[in-house]
């Protein structure tokens, strides 16, 4: 097979003697060419001269970010994409089930591509970007906007501490939880048309669109908001309505498996599956990320769900969630 290994090399862990022993690995038995990115949204650039060239995979070593950028490029073409866990987080790796160690992720992936474990998935978009696994509106892209404020250093070796250090901060400083900040109204797959926002939509101060589920993770714990949403089904869409304490630590402990409530069932909180589309108007200028990349803010944003969108390589025995 011919073979794209995308690296990225400020990603967490990556380092010489990782990328030496992964390039030997997928060069053994393929046909493979290597790219470094060098800026935002080099990713794309790179995957989709790899589709337009008939490469049949492109590997990214790197994050989440990168990886997104890498599906952007490879959406609707017949090259697949394979992840190996180079971030911080890594949470979509974390979802296929692959080891942390990019190393042993690698013998994963190749034992997956030669005994041809690719699937169709579908991809979830908001406006013109599509993501792998979520995509967030107000608190939670507040506090990513808060990480990438941090020195690249700092992100490198802090990890989930500065996550929830900056959690932590744009609760008590960065956010305004007095006001709503944005309503969401949705539309299911069996339905022809949205319903009237006036009597259908939900206010919220955080939201999150869902094309598969854990939301997050903290540490090998996964954070889970809608269990029944994974890559072969449409979206889901989570809204929670006040970040009071009282709402937000059933929430947390809820989507941490340590509590008795689902986090559908908590206070507070609109849970709505089977999405085909979600339009999301901000009474003011809503922060939002995608798979984890603070991307600004907006005031209107259409999720959609994008079935059979992008092949995958699936580790074997580890199905996609």
């Amino acid at each position: 097979m011919k073979v794209l290994l995308v690296v990225n090399p400020s990603a967490s862990s990556v380092n010489a003697r990782t990328r030496t022993v992964i390039q030997k690995a997928l060069s053994a038995d393929h046909r493979l060419e290597v790219a470094t990115t060098s800026r935002r949204g080099h990713a794309t650039r790179l995957a989709r001269g790899a589709a337009d060239d008939g490469m049949d995979v492109v590997v990214v070593l790197g994050g989440d970010g990168t990886l997104n950028e890498a599906a952007n490029g490879l959406a609707g073409s017949d090259t697949a994409l394979a992840a190996v866990p180079g971030g911080s987080t890594n949470v979509f790796a974390h979802i296929l089930g692959l080891p942390d160690d990019p190393v042993e992720a690698t013998g994963a992936v190749l034992d997956a591509i030669d005994a041809g474990s690719i699937r169709r998935i579908g991809l979830g978009s908001v406006n013109d970007r599509y993501f792998l696994f979520n995509a967030g509106v107000g608190f939670d892209a507040a506090v990513v906007e808060q990480v990438e404020r941090r020195s690249g250093l700092l992100k490198r070796f802090a990890g989930h501490p500065l996550f929830i250090a900056a959690a932590c901060s744009t609760w008590l400083r960065h956010f305004d939880r007095r006001h709503q900040a944005f309503r969401v109204t949705t539309r299911r797959v069996d339905e022809e048309e949205p319903g009237d926002p006036t009597t259908t939509g939900v206010d919220g101060m955080f939201g999150v669109c869902l094309n598969t589920d854990p939301y997050t993770y903290l540490g090998s714990r996964s954070l889970s908001l809608s269990p029944g949403t994974n890559l072969d089904s449409p979206l889901a869409m989570v809204t929670m309505r006040s970040l009071s304490l009282a709402n937000l630590v059933p929430v947390l402990t809820g989507a941490l498996g340590f509590g008795r409530t689902p986090v559908a069932e908590c206070r507070g909180v609109s849970h709505r599956s089977n999405l085909a589309e979600a339009h999301l108007t901000g009474y003011r200028p809503v922060p939002y990320q995608v798979d984890g990349d603070y991307l600004g803010e907006a005031t209107d944003l259409t999720f959609r769900h994008q079935p059979a969108a992008m092949d995958l390589v699936v580790p074997l025995d580890q199905p996609a969630a």
